[in-house]
């Protein structure tokens, strides 16, 4: 099926399998970054499905819960920092997404994405800026996706309690940023991205 551009309004796909697509964890300095796809249940709606940035993070997990209770399939798949480092960031988001949707037990008919860039998949795509504020399948892979990677965060937490990833998630805090330069990078970290990689030339 062909790939669709950007549109100013969310088309009505009523009847049509529509997976919701979004991405987790493009802008942190270590870590994966995390994609999932959602094909809600009409029959079984989830109330109170938003952007997962303005949900606080014990919300986010009720919703993550009854998302994956619910719906009528949902995956969630990651590209790792090695994917990151070669292809870079945006190709490692995409085929995140790729996984994402390839991993469901329903092929959907449309995968609706956030934001303006669209992956390669055998179904027809529609992206839609603030998709994850507008449409709920969106909203609810952005849940998933986020809670999947908070959750892979405190793991690595637990591996390099040093950097205080419990805390910043692997954002460029100023925390994470004094730890990055008293411990230097760990395997985790991007080295694609400019403050990792000033560190491993010994640059303050």
């Amino acid at each position: 099926m062909g790939q669709n551009s950007l549109f100013a309004e969310t088309p009505d796909f009523t009847g049509v399998l529509m997976a919701g697509v979004d991405e987790a964890g493009r802008g942190p300095l270590a870590g994966g970054v995390y994609a999932a796809a959602v094909i809600l249940d009409p029959d079984r709606p989830v109330a109170g499905l938003a952007d997962s940035k303005v949900l606080i993070a014990e919300r986010r997990e009720e919703l993550a819960l009854l998302i994956q209770e619910r719906a009528l399939a949902w995956c969630v798949a990651s590209a790792t920092v090695p994917e990151i480092d070669t292809l870079n960031i945006l190709r490692a988001t995409l085929l995140a997404m790729q996984r994402a949707v390839d991993g469901l037990a329903h092929v959907p008919q449309v995968a609706m994405v956030d934001g303006n860039q669209a992956p390669k998949l055998r179904c027809t795509v529609q992206t839609v800026i603030k998709g994850d504020a507008l449409v709920p399948a969106i909203s609810a892979a952005s849940i998933l996706a986020k809670t999947a990677r908070d959750a892979d965060l405190l793991r690595l937490h637990a591996l390099y309690p040093q950097y205080g990833f419990d805390q910043h998630k692997g954002y460029g805090t100023v925390l994470h940023m004094d730890r990055l330069r008293e411990h230097g990078p760990c395997p985790e970290h991007r080295r694609s991205f400019a403050p990792v990689r000033d560190r491993l030339a010994g640059l303050p």
